[in-house]
């Protein structure tokens, strides 16, 4: 008996303690971004495809997954006894093979951060302090997401991810005018691989002179709009 007090007086300060202690499995969650899909077809051109690749894996739980506008979660679950670095690895490799299965503009499945069920702690909004104030658009609001807030939050400690969703991201965008394309003979797919192989700089060799060494380079990369256009 004396024994027993001893040990629970041991453990009592020793004890690991917490106030809101982590009882969740093992999971992974995989994330796909599709901003201009719906519910039902996120559901079906992402989700779905996901959850029958993830279906047989070894120790596997259950697969839970949300569909919603412009957004895929799936979270594979498995039992405890499961090294989550070997699950990570083992949903990797599927997702290198299920990824031929969705259409790259519909969206890339990546893998979330290492973290657990209660990993997910805040959600926050940005707006301006006025909802009649239009000087800022969406697109202005995600870019001071992406390049302001999220970073710096980054840089919090315990801080693994920062997801971002809605708005619209900064791109430059290539109207097609079928007309024109028509009496010049241009398909769409030869458009668009100008565009790609167009838009990058490509290395080569080197020149010695004088005891140096001159890197010869070819620079192809857009830096404008105008450099866009100069392409096509």
């Amino acid at each position: 008996m004396g024994i027993l007090l001893a040990w629970g007086g041991y453990s009592l300060y020793t004890l690991p303690v917490d106030a809101v202690p982590d009882v969740t499995s093992n999971q992974v969650d995989i994330l796909t971004l599709s901003p201009s899909l719906a519910p039902l077809e996120v559901e079906r051109f992402i989700t779905a495809p996901i959850e029958m690749a993830m279906s047989n894996i070894p120790g596997l739980v259950e697969v839970r997954s949300i569909s919603k506008f412009g957004l895929s979660v799936v979270k594979v679950i498995f039992n405890d006894q499961t090294d989550v670095y070997w699950a990570r690895q083992q949903i990797f490799e599927r997702l290198e093979s299920v990824k031929s299965e969705i259409p790259a503009e519909l969206g890339k499945p990546e893998m979330g951060p290492l973290t657990t069920g209660l990993g997910e702690i805040f959600y926050y909004i940005i707006k301006p302090r006025n909802p009649a104030d239009s000087s800022f658009s969406l697109m202005e609001i995600r870019t001071m997401q992406d390049w302001l807030v999220r970073k710096q939050l980054l840089s919090v400690p315990g801080v693994a991810d920062v997801s971002s969703f809605g708005g619209f991201k900064k791109e430059y965008q290539a109207k097609i005018r079928l007309d024109r394309m028509k009496s010049l003979g241009v398909t769409v797919e030869e458009l668009y691989d100008a565009l790609a192989q167009g838009n990058s700089n490509t290395g080569g060799a080197y020149v010695e002179k004088d005891g140096k060494a001159f890197t010869i380079r070819g620079i192809g990369l857009a830096t404008s709009v105008e450099d866009i256009g100069n392409i096509v």
